[in-house]
Order: C-alpha cells, then sequence, then structure tokens
C-alpha cells in the first residue's frame, strides 16, 4: 500500500508545526523520518494515523483518504508513538489478545497470532509478566508487538528503538527491515546511524517544512561540494591548533574531533593540505594524520538543519 502526504499543514494556535508537506512512501520500502525535536516529525505522524487531522492538505493510503475513510485506515495501518501507550496492569499475551479484538480479528485465530508475534517480537520470557513490570527495552517491544498484531499494510513507528541496549536494537533492526519488504514502513529516530543502517530512503523536516528526500546516496550528491577533512597536531594545545586551522582563509569551520583531534570543512578545489602544513611548519608542530572524510548523513543533517 503506497502513502501519498500532500501540502499538509497543521497549527497550534499560532505555531504552524507542519507546512506544505508532501511525500510518497512506496510498498517495499522504509522510509526513514529525521528532524531535530520540534521539526514536526511526530504531529506528520499522528496526521497520517488519524489522531490529527489537518489544517490543510490530504493523506492518501492508495484511494483511501484520511478525510473520508478514517475507520479503513486505522484498520491498515500499525502505529508506534512516540510515548508508548499500554495497560501496563495486564500480562503481555493479555494485551496483545486485547489489541487482536479490537482490530476484529477472528476468535480462532487470536491466540496463535499472539504467539507469533511475540516469537517475531522475541517478548517468550517475558510473556506471562504484567506489563509493569518490564524494562523500557521490552515495554518498546511490545508497543512493536500491538502494532503488528493486525499484520498491517502500513507501519508508522516512531522512535521505534527507544530504550532499547544495543544487541535489542540490531534485532529489531533486522525485523523492520523485514517487516519492509512487504509493508510500507515510516520510521523516526533520533540515531542517524540507525536510519543509516535500517532505511531505504531518508526524509529530512526542519521547522515544519520538508529541507531534503532521497536515499543516503542522493542526499551525498546534493550536499555542497565542499570537503571535509581529519587532522590530528600534536606540539600544541586544542585551543591554539583551532584558532589557527580558523583563520585559514579556504576553511569554512572547524570542529573538534578528540584529543588533538578535528574535523575541518573547506572550500572545493583549494590546497587545503598545504595551508595545514605551512601552518605546522611555522610553529614547530607535527601532523599525524591528514585524511579526508566521507560525507555522513549526520554532516549532511547538519547542513540541511542549520542553513
Amino acid at each position: 500500500m503506497d502513502v501519498v502526504v500532500e501540502n499538509l499543514t497543521k497549527s497550534f494556535g499560532v505555531q504552524k508545526a507542519i507546512d506544505s508537506v508532501s511525500f510518497t512512501a512506496r510498498k517495499g520500502e522504509v522510509l526513514g523520518f529525521l528532524g531535530p525535536n520540534g521539526a514536526g516529525k511526530t504531529t506528520t505522524m499522528k496526521v497520517m494515523a488519524c489522531f490529527l487531522f489537518p489544517d490543510y492538505g490530504h493523506v492518501y493510503f492508495d484511494k483511501y483518504s484520511i478525510h473520508k475513510h478514517p475507520g479503513k485506515i486505522r484498520q491498515s495501518i500499525g502505529y508506534l508513538p512516540e510515548h508508548n501507550p499500554l495497560y501496563e496492569d495486564m500480562n503481555v499475551i493479555d494485551f496483545l489478545a486485547f489489541v487482536a479484538r479490537l482490530h476484529a480479528i477472528p476468535r480462532y485465530k487470536i491466540a496463535p497470532r499472539v504467539m507469533e508475534i511475540i516469537q517475531l517480537c522475541g517478548l517468550e520470557h517475558e510473556k506471562h509478566k504484567n506489563i509493569r513490570e518490564l524494562s523500557k527495552g521490552y515495554r518498546q517491544r511490545v508497543g512493536l508487538a500491538q502494532a503488528l498484531i493486525h499484520n498491517p499494510d502500513v507501519l508508522i513507528l516512531d522512535e521505534p528503538t527507544t530504550g532499547l541496549d544495543p544487541n535489542q536494537t540490531v534485532e529489531i533492526r533486522e525485523l523492520i527491515k523485514q517487516m519492509g519488504r512487504e509493508k510500507t514502513v515510516i520510521l523516526s529516530s533520533h540515531i542517524l546511524t540507525e536510519i543509516e543502517h535500517t532505511c531505504d530512503r531518508v526524509l529530512i523536516i526542519n521547522k515544519g517544512r520538508i529541507v531534503a528526500n532521497g536515499t543516503s546516496e542522493e542526499l551525498e550528491n546534493k550536499a555542497d561540494s565542499s570537503r571535509l577533512l581529519k587532522v590530528c597536531i600534536a606540539g600544541s594545545t586544542d585551543k591554539e591548533t583551532f584558532q589557527a586551522l580558523e583563520g585559514i582563509p579556504e576553511v569554512e569551520n572547524v570542529r573538534q574531533a578528540g584529543n588533538h583531534a578535528f574535523n575541518i570543512r573547506c572550500k572545493p578545489d583549494c590546497n587545503i593540505e598545504q595551508s595545514i602544513f605551512e601552518v605546522c611548519v611555522q610553529n614547530n608542530w607535527y601532523i599525524n594524520e591528514l585524511t579526508p572524510v566521507e560525507k555522513r548523513l549526520e554532516d549532511i543533517f547538519r547542513q540541511v538543519t542549520q542553513n
């Protein structure tokens, strides 16, 4: 099921949370949704899940519109909100069976479906525990399980790996990628490496507007043509080195990247290596490392959300 978002706009008072947001999420792909806090990610997801209605714009799930068919759409999506609401006085099995009944799954199918999802989400050893007894990571797994219980065509996951340890994160990442082969998956995360490892395409929103849309490779190609270098210099204090590097005309900005290590963004087509070498010779400093740095999603994210 493809999802088409057209000119979505939503305000809270005088604050415009999302402003003319448009994009398409296709069946068989995982779309990563990135943005700073308050950028509009959660508002967009709530509108898509029919928990909020927009001031303007449309969302279509194939032929179904959020304005005309909200009930049908709710049946077709699995939604994991940012703050995962769970009934803490129920155990895992009972809670998932309750959610299955809400989705009108036939009674004779509920028990096997619940056990299938429990196994899929790694909840076998926790299934008889009350939800209040679970760690944050396992609560997040229960939230993902309830989003999957009715086998929806579309998954909308707001920060799905929050609270998971590294091993759990890898397991959930692989599960999401597996789901993405047959469903439409839209997920948000503040962990940029998770987006890089999990998603087929990346959408970046800032101040309510879409500022970038494409695969990681496409975004790298669209990014500015400035170069990134890592330099490690010995024989001086970090403050002295930072000031000297900032003073090089070809340098656009400098960021510390560790003890005596700096990442430098410089203008394209300049011989910055020669300039750095000359600064070090003048000050009797030693260059321990001078290497190019590949642009990462983090660099692109900073570029499009700070400009």
